[in-house]
């Protein structure tokens, strides 16, 4: 009998070692708007617990300056243009509401539970609105939260002023802030999934416009008045900082979810923005914000914690992307990658393990949405920006700012970026257009 029982058990074994992900995603938060990346102002104590206990990147950059292209990035492990996804989805009236990303089989969700694993998304997902594009096609066993690319908080319609709440495809209507909406259901999925490996992605809209800050319904306005130039959206910094310190509070209480039921230690739990930082945020010390391909609007807070796997209380210069946590997660799991999958981004873990050294990048970045014209590639120290007819170029170890250009007195280093540029825009337009067919 014994011999019989020994398979099994050491089935039961490889299982119990394979961790739950829980990756935290906010929306448009500044660079600097985190307790340990300096924020004055907002008091992120659960946030500043995960840096404690896990390792905080200094040079992590998003997919894109938007959220559209971001999610697409991380979900596909690919770079976005290649799908087509380089602006952000507009309301579902308009000709946005046809399209969204394709599905390929090979999505981040996908491989998760093709390998056994519970899969959610709970929060924002702005990635396609028709059910040929949504949450469940992509392999998320269970969505809760809005598609479009932002709420009321509190009345739960988007920006055409339509409802926009739904519970895997059914539309409902579920009274509450939306942030406390988030937090509440991904407990609920952390305690319902406790006895299998499970990957939550937890998609807070906090802090996107609305500037509506939690427990003043009295700021639930008429849809019809956020339908205005980002950067005149009614409200104020100490709305802002209240957005953050709920969604905080909401991390807090996922994180005492996974010791409760002593999930913590097998976890891997990450935390990221979608984009830099809107109007309100704060993105010292780098320079603009979302939009742009400055660093205020690429370079995001990022932190991984992942106890006895990566160190405590660190921080890595590692240059990361949004489409290495596909990778990272993917790794980690011991999903299955098939070929086709053909993932963008590097495993971190090894590295931030120290089990590996750190390694060069070379990455890119292209927008053309909200009338910009901005291509960019960061290689090494070096990042050759070009805005619209300017090239400039800055050692961004150096000059997190950007405010030494040095593209003539280093026309050299520009001149080996242009091609790298160039041949990536190449791969991924050729992609592009043979989808497109």
């Amino acid at each position: 009998m014994l011999r019989f029982l020994l398979p099994l058990l050491a089935a039961t074994a490889v299982q119990a070692q394979r961790p739950n992900v829980v990756l935290i995603i906010t929306d448009d938060v500044g660079y600097g708007d985190i307790g340990s990346y300096g924020a004055p102002d907002i008091r992120t104590p659960n946030l500043d617990r995960l840096a404690r206990q896990g390792i905080r990147f200094t040079d992590f950059y998003a997919n894109g300056p938007l959220c559209t292209p971001t999610r697409a990035g991380l979900i596909s492990g690919r770079y976005q243009q290649r799908y087509e996804m380089e602006e952000p989805l507009g309301s579902a009236t308009t000709r946005h509401g046809e399209v969204g990303l394709p599905v390929t089989g090979h999505s981040l969700p996908q491989l998760l539970k093709n390998a056994g694993y519970a899969t959610a998304l709970i929060g924002k997902w702005h990635l396609g609105y028709k059910p040929e594009f949504s949450p469940g096609a992509h392999g998320f066993d269970y969505f809760f939260g809005f598609k479009s690319g932002y709420v009321d908080y509190y009345i739960h319609t988007g920006g055409d002023g339509r409802p926009d709440l739904f519970e895997n495809e059914q539309p409902v209507t579920v009274p509450g802030y939306m942030t406390d909406l988030i937090t509440e259901r991904s407990v609920r999925f952390i305690n319902e999934s406790a006895r299998k490996p499970f990957f939550l992605e937890v998609a807070y809209n906090a802090g996107h416009w609305p500037y509506q800050p939690p427990d003043r319904p009295s700021t639930a306005r008429d849809n019809a008045r956020h339908l205005v130039p980002h950067d005149s959206a009614p409200g104020t910094r100490a709305d802002y900082v209240a957005m953050m310190e709920r969604a905080d509070q909401g991390v807090g209480r996922i994180l005492r979810a996974l010791d409760s039921l002593d999930l913590a230690a097998n976890t891997l739990v990450i935390f990221t923005n979608d984009n830099g930082g809107e109007w309100l945020s704060r993105n010292a010390p780098l320079f603009n914000r979302k939009w742009t391909l400055w660093e205020g609007g690429i370079r995001v807070p990022t932190i991984i914690r992942w106890p006895g796997r990566v160190p405590a209380g660190r921080t890595t210069g590692q240059v990361g992307i949004s489409m290495d946590l596909t990778a990272s997660i993917v790794a980690a799991t011991g999903a299955a990658v098939p070929a086709g999958a053909r993932l963008e981004g590097i495993d971190l873990l090894p590295i931030l393990a120290g089990t590996r050294p750190p390694v060069e990048r070379t990455l890119f970045w292209r927008t053309t949405a909200g009338r910009l014209n901005q291509k960019a590639v960061r290689s090494g120290d070096w990042k050759l920006l070009l805005d619209g007819p300017n090239a400039f170029l800055f050692d961004v170890r150096r000059d997190v700012g950007e405010r030494n250009d040095l593209a003539a007195a280093r026309s050299d280093v520009a001149g080996r970026l242009r091609p790298l540029l160039a041949e990536w825009e190449a791969s991924v337009d050729a992609e592009a257009k043979t989808r497109r067919r």
